[in-house]
Order: structure tokens, then sequence, then C-alpha cells
């Protein structure tokens, strides 16, 4: 009789392992980042944890497959069709990333009103120049659009600075420290207000290049623009010719059209432009939250005969 097989493609410590085999012991479990270590164990796999570029043409129709678990809150990078189409079902990551994404949206915001990244430039060639510093972030406003667990978490720090929070999200449900929320809809109608602009939203065919020369001509020329959603949520060619234009003040971005960003961009060379390399949501405590309160209460209800209820995507709305 063949166990049942788990399959993780990450690296575990001996703690969360343990925990796992406690409520499967009697599964098969493979462990590891290494191709070689998961390769040949892909068509016998009932759950999978992690899922790799690699694995595309891997997992043939006789694949055991059951659940899959992204190891990224984003999931557009999956074969969605194929998965739904195979009725698999996959949770992805979305809340792991709430603290250090928030926490990168406020690093950029501040950086950007305190001149910091202009700074940090002059320090390196020893110029010692005021800058040109006035802003402040105190009692501005600042749209989040995606209010999930990293809106929410931006905006209970906005409110610590004494900020105007306007939400967006699908439902337009209220939200605590959201003083206004929106849908999409109405965005051209509040961006005119707002002093920052914060993208969390996910990448669907709804937000595909949602962000384009239009959006940017009705924001502030004093306000900033941040990022850490999906580059394809922006027109790039048209935020770029905005940030050369002074249509907005400047931006910070975390992900782009093309990952890496190719060298030629002239992003690189903008003096009101922060850079991070798709890292928001890098943190120390990334595999513990994904295992600790995603994929074990998951694992515990589907050993049960029940749905992974934690993140189940909707295939219908692509997250």
């Amino acid at each position: 009789m063949h166990k049942r097989k788990l399959v993780i493609t990450q690296n575990l410590g001996n703690g969360l392992i343990d925990k796992i085999r406690e409520i499967i012991p009697d599964w098969e479990i493979i462990i590891g980042k290494e191709k070689s270590i998961w390769t040949d164990h892909l068509n016998e796999a009932e759950v999978i944890v992690s899922w790799k570029k690699e694995m595309e043409g891997m997992i043939s129709n006789q694949s055991k497959l059951r659940w899959l678990q992204a190891w990224s809150a984003g999931v557009n990078s999956l074969p969605l069709h194929e998965l739904e189409a195979k009725n698999i079902h996959t949770t992805s990551a979305n809340g792991v990333h709430a603290y250090p994404i928030s926490e990168t949206i406020f690093a950029l915001m501040l950086a950007l009103t305190r001149k910091i990244h202009t700074y940090v430039k002059n320090q390196q060639t020893k110029i010692w120049d005021h800058a040109g510093l006035n802003l402040e972030i105190h009692g501005k406003t600042i749209a989040i659009l995606g209010v999930g667990a990293i809106g929410k978490e931006t905006a209970k720090i906005a409110k610590a600075f004494g900020m105007e929070v306007i939400g967006f999200r699908h439902s337009g449900k209220p939200e605590e420290y959201v003083d206004t929320m929106y849908t999409l809809e109405h965005l051209n109608d509040v961006l005119p207000q707002c002093d920052y602009v914060a993208v969390t939203l996910p990448y669907t065919k709804e937000t595909h290049r949602l962000f384009g020369m239009e959006q940017f001509k009705l924001m502030k020329p004093s306000s900033f623009f941040i990022n850490i959603g999906r580059g394809n949520i922006v027109v790039e060619q048209e935020l770029i010719k905005a940030l050369k234009d002074g249509e907005i003040s400047g931006a910070g971005l975390d992900v782009f059209e093309i990952e890496p960003l190719n060298e030629g961009s002239p992003l690189w060379e903008l003096e009101n432009v922060i850079i991070t390399p798709h890292t928001s949501g890098s943190t120390e405590h990334y595999t513990k939250r994904v295992i600790e309160d995603i994929f074990i209460p998951n694992l515990k209800s589907y050993v049960q005969g029940g749905t992974p209820a934690i993140n189940l995507v909707d295939y219908k709305k692509g997250y």
C-alpha cells in the first residue's frame, strides 16, 4: 500500500517538520529546495507546498495532486486554469507579508518625503546640501489600493502619523483605520485628494494596467506613488514620463513589468525614484508564518476531510 505523500520544496527546520509529522504521521514527507530531492515525487504527491516554475509540464494527468499551497501571496504566476480544470485546491501565502511590506511602504514614503535617498547619494560623494527638504508625512492623505492584510496594516500605521486614510477594495466593505472605503470604479475621483498612493493589489484581469498617465495626471504634483503589488498593474513607460514631467513628485517601486528590471530602464537614473528588487515581503519570519499560520491549520482541516479554507484561491477572481 502506497503512503500518501507531501512534497515541500523549501528547507524547513526540525521544529516545523515535527509539527507537520504530528498531523500526518503515516504520510511520506519529501522536504528540500534542491530539484533533485522532489522531482521524482511530483506525480505521487497529494499535497505540494511551494510551486516551482520547473514543475510546469512535469505533473501528468495521472497526478494525485489535490492541494497546492503557494509560497507567495500572489498566484498569477501559477497555472491557475490547469489547476482549476483538475479540481485542485490552491491556497496562497496571503497575510504573511503584512508586517514586512507595510514597513517597506512606510520606509519608501518616509525616505521620499524626508529626502533620505538624496542624502544617502550625497553622503557617497561628500556633498553637504539641504536638497530643498520641506515636506512631512503627518496629517497627509494616503490612498491604499487593495485593503487586504497588507493594506490593513498600512492603514493602521498611517493612523499613527495622523493621516487621512482612503481605501479601495473589491467589496467596498468598511475597515478599521480606513476613513473612507471605495471600489476601484471611483479611483479617478479620489486621486486628486491624495498625497500618497500605495498599490497593494493582486494582479488580475481587472487590475492589468490599471494605473497609467490618466491617473498620474490626476494626482497632485507633490504626491508620491508606491507600488509593492505587481508591475503589470502600472503602465511603466507612462509612469516614467509622469516622473520626468513632474506629474508626481516621486515613486517607490518594488515591482516592475519585467523582472529583474532591465539595466537600460530610465527608472534606475531618476533622482525621484527609489528601487527595491521585489524584496518588500522578505522577512526572518516568512517560513514560520507560512507553515504555522496557514499550512498547518489547513492541513488539519484537509486530513479530516475538509477543504483548506485559509487563503483558498477563487479561480474566477484570480486570487
